[in-house]
């Protein structure tokens, strides 16, 4: 996890720096804390970040090697992809190798542990290194128990209409507008690069299905001892051929009073890259709003109260005006594009949907007696 002193990262995303498979990356450079010295890419050698990400002046370099010779020595190696099936590509190990025995720890959020790989964890131990599986699930092994929210939390969780459409980077912008506003907000990561970012969490895609709700639970008191606003990043999508279990183990085990849909306009199919001629049409909001309200309540009563959009594929600032305002009068709540435009407005809204929700003041109620 994040140590009190920032990590200086080389980040690698050799020849799959896109926002689908570099998105650990991206999230990383955008949010996170540590000072990333590099992003290591031989593919895009040579450019900057700022590029792709205007803001982050970041250089590109095309081995370990030059990334150690930088002004700032590097002193961990961070995995920066988030592939489908979560696999180590086979021709990464050699850079991997090579910058253990530089004397750079490793993190990852694969589903391929590092730790567990005898080669590695061998060549790791002979340079007194670290290799951190951020995906690997806690010992700490329960079913839900039904645990309801303190009184004075207010949990609110990010649902989308896709994977890989900005569910965590909402859920970390409202917690920015949260905290601005005053409000003792809390993001609770639920995935390996949220972890990254904030360091703590677990990567809930990782755990048996059977204690999925259960852990979830266990991460939601913790989140209530670090603030009243519980900002839940979600994961997958309910519909998604396969990411909905994930998406439905969190509904369930976060019971939030509130949810946020994510959705990016101009998707008009899922993201399933493996199956390139498969077809799985993204569902209409209104209708898949509904339905998720329908699926919370079958648990604990939850309402939808607000749209966040992934605006990318309109870069023209009046087509996305457009766009919010036909999606703002189709479903009848506040929307907005958190990322590109900042959360404030919305968050105003959110919190005060949230506020008025019935459920919400029978859970306060039971502390007064």
């Amino acid at each position: 996890m994040n140590a009190a002193t920032p990590r200086r990262l080389v980040i690698l995303t050799e020849g799959q720096w896109h926002v689908h498979n570099a998105k650990t990356a991206m999230g990383v450079i955008r949010y996170g804390p540590d000072h990333v010295v590099a992003l290591l890419d031989s593919t895009i050698a040579g450019r900057s970040v700022a590029e792709w990400m205007p803001g982050h002046d970041i250089p590109i370099v095309a081995s370990i090697g030059r990334a150690l010779v930088l002004p700032e020595r590097p002193d961990t190696l961070l995995i920066g992809i988030a592939p489908t099936g979560g696999k180590l590509p086979p021709a990464w190990r050699a850079t991997i190798l090579e910058a253990i025995r530089a004397g750079l720890n490793v993190h990852s959020g694969l589903h391929t542990f590092l730790g567990d790989d005898p080669e590695l964890a061998a060549a790791a131990a002979a340079a007194g290194v670290e290799l951190v599986d951020y995906r690997r699930a806690p010992e700490r092994m329960e079913t839900a128990v039904g645990r309801r929210h303190k009184p004075g939390s207010r949990v609110i969780l990010t649902v989308g209409t896709d994977c890989a459409i900005g569910k965590m980077s909402v859920a970390l912008e409202l917690r920015r507008s949260a905290l601005a506003a005053g409000d003792a907000a809390v993001f609770v990561p639920t995935g390996q690069t949220g972890m990254m970012i904030d360091g703590w969490g677990v990567a809930v895609d990782r755990v048996i299905s059977d204690f999925v709700q259960g852990t979830v639970e266990w991460m939601l008191e913790e989140g209530e001892t670090r603030g009243d606003w519980l900002i839940v990043e979600g994961q997958g999508s309910l519909d998604h051929p396969a990411y909905s279990s994930v998406t439905l183990g969190l509904i369930h085990g976060a019971t939030p009073h509130a949810m946020v849909m994510v959705h990016k306009p101009g998707m008009a199919e899922h993201d399933f890259d493996h199956l390139p001629d498969a077809s799985f049409p993204i569902a209409r909001l209104p209708d898949f709003i509904r339905l998720h309200e329908s699926v919370a309540g079958l648990v604990a009563p939850s309402k939808v109260v607000g749209i966040a959009l992934n605006t990318s594929l309109y870069p023209d600032a009046a087509e996305t005006r457009r766009i919010v305002e036909q999606i703002e009068a189709e479903t009848g709540l506040p929307t907005a594009d958190p990322v590109r435009f900042g959360a404030d407005r919305l968050w105003r809204e959110i919190r005060a949907a949230v506020e008025d929700l019935p459920w919400v003041r029978e859970n306060d109620a039971r502390a007064a007696g």
